[in-house]
């Protein structure tokens, strides 16, 4: 069977990719530092003993070189994944996102890791007003989280150069779905607007409502990590979306639609590094990969919905 490690196993998409993990028959191994990673994210897998969890940071060198030990496919989730908390605090975010993205790259070239997948941002556009984000566009990253995201991907792929390692880098489109954390300041939209309106609580929406997104169903990021992992893709960087712009207005209606309500948003000011219009080309998806987005945006938002009743 073969083994992986998961960084960031106790997040949203790294607790799903490693439930896909074990139902395809891999020796999964997970670490998270528990920051903004939840262990009830976890408690699936307490009677799996193919499953490991280990607390710990990536930054820690020691441990990364006894977690990479046996190691065959390395998902890199874990980081501050958040464009404001990155703008607050911009120290924090790059040396977890940067130092860490090194540390773990430097363990699995030492430990003989197979390929290492790691996960990169559609932040790394910038707002350009060009549609569809095409990967060969010129990157333009106006956040900290932005900047560090461009530098995890760089830094990936420098290193399927210098050292006999396969590495790709996944720039995720606004992922969602179940196990997604809908409380905190830095919430994602999707599941704050939805366990807001199951409370019946107006959702608040930063600009006009316009701005648009390419929202992704996670099931669709996690077939892409894995065919990165186990098909020949070495050194690319490959979007990872649907290829289709919702608008936050749209949402809130789906939303309703779905819930059979009829809740008003509240409307606030834009936020500094919020980025007006996202949406990708996924043609290198499905040409180097094979990807083809399985489960569309209102089918995605329907189980979402269902997971956040329950």
């Amino acid at each position: 069977m073969p083994t992986a490690l998961v960084t960031g196993v106790a997040g949203f998409i790294g607790s799903n990719l490693a439930a896909k993990l074990l139902d395809r028959g891999y020796v999964v191994r997970g670490l998270d530092n528990l920051e903004t990673g939840r262990e009830l994210n976890l408690d699936r897998f307490n009677d799996n003993s193919d499953f490991e969890f280990v607390e710990g940071d990536i930054r820690d060198r020691e441990l990364l070189r006894d977690l990479t030990d046996g190691v065959d496919y390395l998902f890199h989730q874990a980081a501050v994944s958040s464009v404001p908390r990155s703008v607050e605090d911009p120290v924090s975010s790059t040396d977890i996102n940067c130092t860490g993205t090194a540390a773990v790259l430097d363990a699995a070239r030492h430990a003989g890791v197979d390929s290492v997948v790691v996960a990169s941002s559609a932040a790394v556009y910038g707002s350009s007003e060009v549609l569809p984000k095409v990967e060969t566009m010129a990157e333009c990253p106006e956040s900290p989280y932005a900047l560090s995201k461009y530098y995890t991907e760089k830094l990936a792929l420098q290193f399927s150069e210098l050292y006999e390692i396969n590495t790709i880098a996944l720039r995720y489109f606004n992922i969602f779905g179940p196990y997604q954390n809908p409380n905190g300041d830095y919430a994602a939209v999707i599941p704050k607007f939805i366990d807001l309106m199951l409370d019946n609580t107006r959702p608040v929406i930063y600009g006009d409502g316009e701005q648009s997104r390419d929202f992704t169903y996670i099931d669709n990021a996690i077939q892409a990590n894995i065919l990165a992992a186990e098909e020949d893709a070495t050194g690319e960087v490959i979007n990872v979306a649907c290829g289709e712009r919702i608008s936050i207005d749209e949402l809130v209606s789906y939303i309703n639609e779905e819930l059979e309500a009829d809740i008003e948003p509240r409307y606030e000011p834009s936020r500094p590094g919020d980025i007006p219009h996202s949406c990708a080309d996924i043609s290198k998806a499905k040409n180097v990969l094979g990807y083809e987005p399985d489960v569309g945006f209102r089918e995605g938002l329907r189980r979402s919905i269902e997971h956040y009743k329950t």
